[in-house]
């Protein structure tokens, strides 16, 4: 038996991870494509929005806003015939229905309102905003203008996630007391040209705003409102302007502790999740694999039906004690994203990841500071 809550319907009818492969809005294309455009073509941009946006036939990506000259270079390589454009009102122009906003995190909030003025459907990369209150106001802006507007959380889409959800809802760890969460780099040095080396918390900058916003929108989906936050964001490198080292534990409502891990200056970057229950662990080390995939080139388009599916040497174990045995992954499905959003916005289906819950993770987000800069756990409402 598994705590309550684990496995439900996520919340403001939002899509769920583990049926919408299966759901036909997800993956059939619509009569009317929807023209979309991009903004910013840096590396979130070029590699985690234009290969998923171009492979799904219920899309049309119509337009990049950009002016920086290597990037317009590159776009034109890799998507020949879609134009650089230089402002939000260019992509309306052009014929752009909605926007996927993939600029600088401190650029969000501006950005995702400015297109909603312009009548615009928006998919705002994450974070949504660099704190709630900001994020409380965009909503609001998007009810009133009746626009859909979606949080790109794409690791809801994880192969070892999904695992995940499959594992609980079926029971087979039994009750769960411990989820554990990383995703660690080695790269002590900061490389001042970076944006995110050089950018403030308040720019957006660190990894509380970066992978932890990954990493706390999984365990709520997991495991459901959060009643406690306690965080250590630490600075390690030598030009690091935000943290680039955190630890943050939650208690859950229904009793489930996670802690999550992000880090720029671990030697070990090979664990990724533990799940601990009555029952047994659920173990995973290394990562799903389409960020590799979309790096080296190959998208859902060229792939097709094997896009996502982990080699059986990637796949996670359940453990109980000396005895471990090999679970199966679920194939992951980034390219399901969009082909919801744009059933969402043609008013076919749900809206992928609904922005009051990416508004609840900033949230967590926001007491994770106020925890880290005065030493204490922070009890949320």
């Amino acid at each position: 038996m598994i705590v309550p809550g684990v496995h439900q319907p996520p919340r403001h009818g939002s899509v769920d991870p583990m049926t919408q492969a299966t759901s036909s809005t997800a993956t059939s294309p619509l009569t009317r494509p929807v023209r979309i455009g991009l903004v910013g073509y840096g590396f979130g941009g070029s590699t985690f929005h234009a290969p998923l946006i171009t492979s799904a036939p219920s899309l049309e990506l119509v337009a990049v806003l950009t002016s920086d000259p290597a990037r317009v270079a590159r776009l034109a390589t890799d998507h020949p015939g879609v134009p650089a454009l230089p402002t939000l009102e260019a992509l309306v122009e052009a014929g752009a229905e909605a926007v996927a906003i993939s600029s600088p995190s401190g650029t969000h909030s501006a950005m995702t309102e400015r297109a909603l003025e312009l009548g615009l459907h928006v998919v705002c990369d994450k974070p949504f905003a660099v704190e709630a209150p900001a994020a409380a106001v965009t909503i609001e802006k998007a009810e009133a203008l009746r626009r859909v507007v979606s949080v790109y959380q794409n690791r809801r889409w994880d192969s070892d996630f999904l695992t995940v959800r499959r594992l609980l809802a079926a029971g087979d760890l039994g009750d769960i007391h411990r989820y554990e969460s990383r995703v660690e780099r080695w790269a002590p040095a900061a490389d001042p040209s970076s944006w995110k080396a050089g950018a403030t918390p308040a720019q957006g900058g660190g990894m509380r705003l970066d992978l932890l916003t990954h990493l706390v929108d999984q365990a709520v989906v997991l495991f459901g409102p959060v009643a406690s936050v306690y965080a250590e964001l630490d600075i390690r490198r030598a030009g690091s302007a935000a943290d680039d080292d955190d630890m943050l534990a939650l208690h859950h409502v229904n009793g489930v502790r996670s802690h999550l891990i992000t880090s720029k200056v671990s030697g070990d970057t090979s664990r990724r999740i533990r799940v601990n229950g009555s029952a047994g662990a659920y173990v995973v080390n290394g990562f799903d694999g389409q960020e590799a995939e979309l790096i080296a080139g190959r998208t859902p388009l060229t792939e097709g039906d094997s896009w996502g599916v982990e080699a059986p040497s990637a796949w996670g174990r359940i453990v109980r004690g000396d005895l471990s045995e090999p679970v199966e992954s679920e194939r992951g499905r980034w390219d399901t994203y969009y082909p919801a959003f744009a059933a969402a916005v043609r008013g076919e289906g749900p809206v992928p990841v609904e922005p009051r819950e990416a508004l609840r993770v900033l949230e967590i987000l926001d007491a994770a500071v106020v925890s880290a800069r005065e030493n204490r756990i922070v009890t949320l409402a």
